[in-house]
């Protein structure tokens, strides 16, 4: 990949996560520095790129990395510029010679490319950017990378892929009933356990999970050592509610020193934020939360908050955070365990089963590289889907970008690209 942009072509990498990904992006941005150029570092969340900013001023030094969001733009010359995709589309149609000195555009979790809401304004920046820019697309979910790469080619330039399956840390798929916990996969296929218990009396059809299963599920991984664990829920009210049922449950993951280690960090941060106490009630939840080891993890904590739970759990200090599926999109909290508490979620018209893509960036959360020799993803049965979606969405390769929409939307873009021109240069 780093000899394809010396090259001078932009490349797309798709491998798992864990792989160094992650690498080539730091060779652009080194690239860019070197021939006093610039690179901009796309995200798809606003959380994300608040992670890649600190990560990168952190290695790189303040002054050479900057951040603008829709309410915040932090030395926005810098060399090294992170934003959301969103920021640099408007760029383009508002002040496309902002660009003039910027050499690379990562394009980090491009597979964003498929989201039905979202997905046009990552094929509007491969549209519209400068033909001098080349860009560094990265993501651990693309089956038709090659189809991908010649769409990219044909309207800006030369793109070479780099593909990688291997995952460095192999995941072990299992199957919780609510009453007990099975390998979901035999030799790549179903159990043949789970066929055997699969009559109507087997496993029980809950209309409603009782609280007990979800602190059954995180007592089972305690007592097996597979914490720490990412538990995905698919809504905030969802993740702080497990959280309280915790706490009523005087559920208790730490041991004495990991408590004292966590107290030290929270109450640091409540000396330097002395408001935060007083602030919402899940908050003052949270901070009783986290010395216990539990925490939650989504867009309604305050940024400072949010970046104490991911520091915490980097350290193993957090044992289960009850997450939305933001926190599958890259940000930097691997765990030795995910839970995925439904096959479902609520959409515009009732539950909808999840997407290759959504099962395998939730999925690609565990097993930490260097730490882990495994990493486990446990499906809860919800009563609602069977397991066979568990099988089919644990085997399936990933979801192709579609090809009708990248040509229809070339021709679009084109056309609002001739439209637009004269006045993007005024």
């Amino acid at each position: 990949a780093c000899t394809s942009l010396l090259d001078g072509k932009s490349v797309l990498v798709t491998a798992p996560t864990g792989s160094g990904k992650t690498v080539i992006a730091e060779f652009s941005i080194f690239d860019a520095i070197d021939r006093g150029l610039k690179t901009i570092y796309t995200t798809p969340l606003k959380a994300l790129s608040n992670q890649k900013f600190r990560d990168l001023g952190e290695e790189y030094g303040p002054s050479y990395v900057g951040l603008v969001t829709g309410d915040l733009s932090i030395n926005p010359d810098a060399p090294i510029l992170v934003m959301t995709t969103e920021i640099l589309r408007n760029i383009l149609y508002q002040d496309i010679r902002r660009l003039d000195d910027v050499m690379y555009v990562v394009l980090d979790e491009c597979h964003y490319m498929n989201d039905r809401e979202r997905g046009t304004v990552w094929e509007e920046i491969i549209i519209h950017s400068p033909r001098h820019i080349f860009f560094v697309a990265l993501s651990a979910t693309i089956s038709n990378a090659h189809e991908l790469s010649s769409w990219i080619t044909s309207i800006h330039n030369k793109v070479d892929v780099i593909e990688h399956f291997v995952r460095p840390v192999p995941i072990e798929f299992l199957y919780y009933t609510g009453k007990k916990m099975y390998d979901l996969l035999k030799d790549g296929d179903i159990n043949p356990k789970l066929i055997k218990k699969s009559n109507p009396n087997s496993f029980e059809k809950r209309k409603v999970r009782n609280s007990s299963d979800t602190i059954g599920v995180v007592k089972e991984l305690y007592e097996k050592n597979l914490l720490p664990a990412i538990y995905f829920v698919f809504s905030r009210r969802g993740c702080d509610s497990n959280l309280e049922e915790f706490l009523f449950q005087k559920i208790k993951l730490t041991n004495k020193t990991e408590r004292d280690a966590i107290l030290e960090y929270v109450n640091r941060v409540i000396e330097e934020n002395p408001s935060l106490a007083d602030t919402s009630p899940i908050t003052k939840k949270l901070l009783r939360a986290l010395p216990d080891g539990i925490s939650v993890h989504h867009a309604g904590l305050v940024p400072v908050l949010r970046h104490l739970v991911e520091m915490l759990f980097q350290k193993n200090l957090i044992k289960v955070v009850f997450a939305t599926e933001t926190l599958a999109a890259g940000i930097n909290m691997p765990a030795r365990t995910t839970i995925i508490s439904s096959l479902s979620k609520r959409g515009d018209f009732g539950h909808d089963i999840l997407s290759v893509n959504s099962f395998m960036q939730m999925t690609g959360r565990a097993g930490r590289r260097g730490k882990d020799v495994k990493g486990y993803c446990v499906v809860f049965d919800d009563g609602r889907d069977p397991y066979e979606e568990a099988v089919r969405l644990a085997t399936s390769p990933p979801d192709p970008i579609l090809e009708v929409r990248m040509t229809l939307t070339s021709h679009a873009s084109s056309l609002h690209r001739s439209i637009q021109q004269p006045l993007l240069l005024d």
